[in-house]
């Protein structure tokens, strides 16, 4: 078969080759699937430069969601060949003709969800769903700040938001962004750009702040929203796109009484995989209903697949880059 596979660690442009490669074998309670689409994502970079939470043995692949077909399955796999299925993976493997899923972190796609939205859903809408729900176990009536609001993450977390009953403030950096947030059901809207977030927040929410903090990005700006957190606020650490990590004083979570809480989805399925299922079903459940609806901003070829990355690495993308095979 054939993947896109780099040997040596650096910047994808670099370091990809569309390159011939072993056709993996499933080993027991695997199923080998044959590639459809494929979800781009942050991590797909760094997995490339060797800068992700894990780093994938050399030669590599990245690609850490997609959906596909089950062509070959092991001994006491659960699936069955045939089978259309999504499937996640730290340390990638997607983007290529064929890749191995384990049954902890691979799921079965109804009908009734597209192979784009299938791509599309399980990263991002899995992260959203188990911050805001399991991390900051966020209540009706309560407000939510999305920074990012117009990514990924930033989208499923707004949408996810109005489901749970929160009053949903999306803050990103243009004005077209904005509108897809106020298209996708947001309350209220900041550009950070060309705003003052925290007294806009604090306005916004007469003086009492964001109940939950969803910061994707990091950087300059987890340093302004610290402080309009509510008291008893929950800040969710979910990355840093702006590409420092902050900090955060002590004194300050003292005297809010508030929580600084990380999310790293992956490693959860991995270790409650009944949840993982629970998660997944109840969003192929809302995608019937309509109450979620993954932001498709471009399908491309597997040909194109540095298009997509420089989409990602630009931070110019609206919702998801799906990878067609």
């Amino acid at each position: 078969m054939y993947a896109w596979q780099f040997e040596t660690y650096g910047p994808y442009h670099e370091v990809l080759r569309w390159s011939e490669r072993e056709t993996p074998v499933p080993g027991p309670r695997q199923a080998r699937v044959r590639t459809q689409a494929v979800s781009l994502n942050f991590p797909d970079l760094l997995l490339c430069q060797g800068l992700y939470q894990v780093r994938a043995p050399l030669p590599a692949v990245p690609g850490v969601e997609a959906v596909g077909t089950v062509e070959a399955v092991g001994e006491e796999c659960p699936f069955q060949v045939g089978q259309r299925v999504v499937s996640f993976s730290n340390f990638g493997g997607r983007l290529a003709d064929s890749f191995i899923a384990e049954p902890e972190t691979a799921w079965v796609v109804p009908d009734h969800v597209s192979d784009s939205q299938a791509a599309a859903l399980s990263v991002t809408y899995g992260t959203s769903y188990f911050a805001l729900a399991h991390r900051a176990h966020i209540q009706p009536g309560e407000t939510l700040l999305v920074l990012g609001a117009a990514g990924g993450v930033g989208l499923a977390a707004l949408q996810l938001g109005k489901v749970f009953g929160a009053r949903v403030i999306a803050a990103a950096s243009s004005a077209d962004k904005l509108e897809l947030c106020r298209r996708h059901g947001a309350d209220h809207t900041i550009n950070y750009r060309d705003t003052d977030i925290v007294e806009e927040v604090k306005a916004l929410t007469g003086g009492h702040g964001a109940d939950v903090i969803y910061d994707p990005v990091g950087g300059d700006l987890f340093d302004q929203v610290k402080r309009c957190i509510a008291w008893e606020g929950r800040m969710l650490i979910i990355g840093f796109a702006a590409g420092r990590i902050p900090q955060i004083e002590c004194n300050r979570m003292l005297l809010k009484n508030m929580s600084v809480m990380g999310l790293a989805w992956g490693p959860w399925v991995e270790r409650d995989p009944e949840r993982g299922v629970r998660c997944q079903q109840h969003l192929y459940d809302l995608i019937r209903t309509g109450a979620v609806r993954p932001e498709i901003y471009r399908e491309l070829p597997f040909t194109d697949l540095f298009e997509g990355m420089r989409l990602i690495e630009s931070r110019e993308v609206f919702g998801k880059v799906i990878i067609n095979r």
